[in-house]
C-alpha cells in the first residue's frame, strides 16, 4: 500500500509542473493568433462524448453525455516550436509568437454538417494524403490537454492527412482513475458511432491510435465491431498503434482472439521503464499492462511489437514518448505517411529501424 501511494504521489508531483489550461477559443487581444502569419495551423475535428460547458476555454466538460458531440478548432503551432515540447503559457491568453493556441471552436450540428467541413479539408489534399488519423486520448486529460496533444503530434510526426480527435470524459485528475475507467466503457458505443460517421466521409485510408487507457477504450470498441464482422469491413483501415497501453495483459490476450489475424497493421508502442504504468499495474493488483509488457509476449499474440525502452530523450516523460522524443514522432509520420496499401506484403516504415535509434521492434509472429 505504502508503494502505491508513493508511486502516485510521484505522479502527482510530476504532474503539478504542467499548467492545467482551458484555452479553447481563448485569443491574445494584443497579438492575434492569425497575426503571426510565421505560424503553422491544424484543423483538428472533435468526436466527444464529454457534456457541453460555459466555462470559457473548455469547450466540452468532464461529464458524461450519452449522445455524440461534433466540433472542430484550429490549433496554431507558433514559429518557435522545438520537436517533442509542448510550449503552452503559465497562464492565459497564449502568445502565439511562441505558445500554441486553439482557435476558432466551431460546433456542429448534425452529421452532415460535420461530415461537409471534414470533406473539404481532406478536398485540400492531394488524393494519396486523404486520409485520417482516429486519435484517442488517454486518461487524466482535459479537452484543452488533447487537442493540444493530438496537434503537437500531428505537427512533430508531419502527418499529411486529418486528424480527428475522440475525446471521452476522462474527469482529468489523477486521484478519479476509476472515474476515468468507467468514463472509458461508457463511451465504447459512441466511440463506433464516431467510427461509422468517419467510414462515409471521403478519406481514402484510416489510422486509428490511441494512448494509455484511450487504448483500453479502442480496444473493447474494436473487440465489439469484430464480434458483428464489421472490423475493416471497407478495407481502408490501413494501421492500429497503441502507444504505452493501459489495458490488463490477460485482458487483451482475451480481446486479441477476436480479430482476423489476417490484419498485420497492428502495433504497440511499450516502455518498460513506463512509470505512469508501474502505478496503474500496482492499483491494477499487480496484473502487468502491455505498454510496460514484454515485446516478444507481445508478438506471440499476433501484433508488432515496439520496445522503446532504451529511448531517453522523451520531453514528456516516459508515458508519452510517442510525443516526446524527436526521433520517435517522426519515426511514427514516415511510417503512417508512407503506409503501403492494406494487403501489400510491403513492410511499412514502423516495421523497421531506422538509423542508430535504440529500439527494438519484433513482428508479429
Amino acid at each position: 500500500m505504502f508503494r502505491c501511494f508513493a508511486a502516485l504521489l510521484l505522479l502527482v508531483i510530476l504532474a503539478s509542473c504542467a499548467p492545467r489550461l482551458n484555452l479553447v477559443g481563448i485569443d491574445n487581444p494584443e497579438v492575434p493568433t492569425l497575426s503571426v502569419v510565421e505560424a503553422t495551423r491544424h484543423k483538428v475535428f472533435i468526436a466527444t462524448t464529454r457534456e457541453d460547458t460555459e466555462v470559457v476555454g473548455a469547450l466540452f466538460s468532464e461529464l458524461r453525455s450519452d449522445e455524440l458531440g461534433l466540433a472542430s478548432v484550429e490549433v496554431s503551432v507558433p514559429p518557435t516550436h522545438e520537436i517533442g515540447e509542448l510550449e503552452v503559457p503559465r497562464y492565459p491568453p497564449p502568445d502565439p509568437r511562441t505558445d500554441f493556441a486553439i482557435i476558432q471552436p466551431t460546433i456542429y450540428e448534425n452529421d452532415g454538417a460535420f461530415l461537409a467541413s471534414l470533406n473539404r479539408e481532406l478536398g485540400k489534399r492531394k488524393s494519396s494524403e486523404r486520409e485520417v488519423l482516429f486519435f484517442v486520448h488517454g486518461y487524466n486529460m482535459t479537452t484543452s490537454d488533447a487537442i493540444l496533444q493530438v496537434g503537437q503530434f500531428v505537427e512533430d510526426s508531419n502527418f499529411k492527412g486529418v486528424p480527428v480527435l475522440f475525446t471521452w470524459a476522462s474527469a482529468a485528475s489523477l486521484s478519479r482513475y476509476v472515474y476515468d475507467l468507467n468514463s472509458a466503457l461508457i463511451a465504447r458505443p459512441l466511440l463506433i458511432d464516431a467510427a461509422d460517421i468517419l467510414t462515409r466521409s471521403n478519406a481514402t485510408r484510416f489510422h486509428i491510435f490511441a494512448h494509455s487507457m484511450g487504448s483500453f477504450l479502442t480496444m473493447e470498441a474494436l473487440v465489439d465491431i469484430a464480434q458483428t464482422r464489421r472490423f475493416n469491413s471497407t478495407g481502408r483501415l490501413q494501421s492500429i498503434v497503441f502507444a504505452s497501453p493501459d489495458i490488463d495483459l490477460d485482458l487483451f490476450e482475451s480481446q486479441i482472439s477476436e480479430f482476423d489475424t489476417s490484419f498485420d497493421r497492428f502495433f504497440i508502442l511499450l516502455s518498460q521503464d513506463d512509470y505512469a504504468l508501474r502505478a496503474a499495474r500496482r492499483i491494477a493488483g499487480g496484473v502487468q499492462r502491455v505498454g510496460s509488457s514484454d515485446a516478444e509476449t507481445l508478438s506471440a499474440l499476433g501484433v508488432n511489437a515496439i520496445d522503446l525502452s532504451q529511448i531517453s530523450d522523451s520531453r514528456t516523460g516516459s508515458h508519452s514518448k510517442f510525443t516526446g522524443s524527436p526521433e520517435v514522432v517522426q519515426l511514427i509520420g514516415e511510417g503512417l505517411n508512407n503506409a503501403p496499401a492494406y494487403g501489400s506484403r510491403r513492410p511499412t516504415v514502423l516495421d523497421q529501424v531506422l538509423g542508430d535509434l535504440p529500439i527494438n521492434i519484433v513482428p508479429a509472429r
